[in-house]
């Protein structure tokens, strides 16, 4: 039973966190393993804990979704939803060890990124034209990252829309959980067609991240866009630190 509780409060605070800017498999992946769970299996079972949590996040914040005119959303969730299943692939098919090595340079690039987007934005665009096709491209590689292992892509994601000039901080967090909750849906999808789901420590922890995608979005909405830019920055820098020390 003490397994089940950690695996709930742990499920509950990264449904939270991925409402706010994500990095909730930092906290439901270890606590996997914590109890036992195989590390492949454990990412596996992570994602599909915690992807219908997304799903009640972009609920809570469907007041907020907008139309970004530099921003093509339908090709974006196509490119997504191709970006899991091929991660989700990749994942079962090659060795961990290259993405560990590459996460925490990652991570450092994607919280940089987001921190400093504003101020890049207006340069690199003046410079460097982000066409359809190069945000499609950098978008897909994403969805390959969330479904391959999936820690702070929702960081990561709002690192990319801010680099683009995206700066409505509430409609770049509605965004940003259609996407990341679409990739996580097709490594779901390829994940239990391969039986690689570990179902009665899911299914607890399943229920437990909705309620936290839930009331993470409801308040995050009724915070304060500074607010949200730097609790989304700690949370990266903290998640990069902790990468690197490992």
């Amino acid at each position: 039973m003490s397994s089940y509780v950690l695996l709930t409060l742990a499920a509950f605070a990264a449904g939270v966190m991925n409402a706010m800017a994500g990095g909730g498999s930092f906290v439901s992946f270890p606590a996997l393993v914590f109890t036992g769970v195989p590390p492949i299996i454990a990412n596996a079972s992570s994602t599909v804990a915690l992807f219908p949590g997304a799903f009640s996040s972009a609920y809570a914040y469907r007041k907020d979704f907008v139309h970004f005119e530099d921003f093509p959303f339908l090709p974006s969730w196509l490119v997504s939803l191709a970006g899991g299943a091929s991660g989700a692939w990749l994942l079962l098919n090659t060795p961990e060890h290259a993405f560990k090595v590459i996460i925490p340079w990652l991570l450092a690039f994607a919280t940089v990124l987001f921190t400093f987007g504003p101020k890049i934005s207006p340069w690199l665009r003046s410079r460097v034209r982000i066409g359809v096709k190069t945000v499609l491209c950098l978008q897909y590689l994403v969805g390959l990252y969330g479904g391959y292992f999936g820690g702070a892509v929702g960081i990561i994601t709002m690192a990319l829309l801010s680099v683009l000039g995206i700066k409505d901080i509430r409609g770049m967090n509605a965004l940003r959980t259609v996407l990341t909750g679409s990739m996580n849906a097709a490594a779901v999808v390829y994940f239990v067609i391969k039986n690689v789901v570990w179902w009665p420590q899911t299914l607890v922890m399943l229920v437990a991240a909705v309620v936290g995608g839930y009331l993470g979005a409801h308040y995050t909405r009724k915070l304060p866009p500074m607010v949200i830019r730097a609790i989304v920055t700690i949370i990266g820098v903290t998640m990069t630190v902790i990468f690197f020390v490992r």
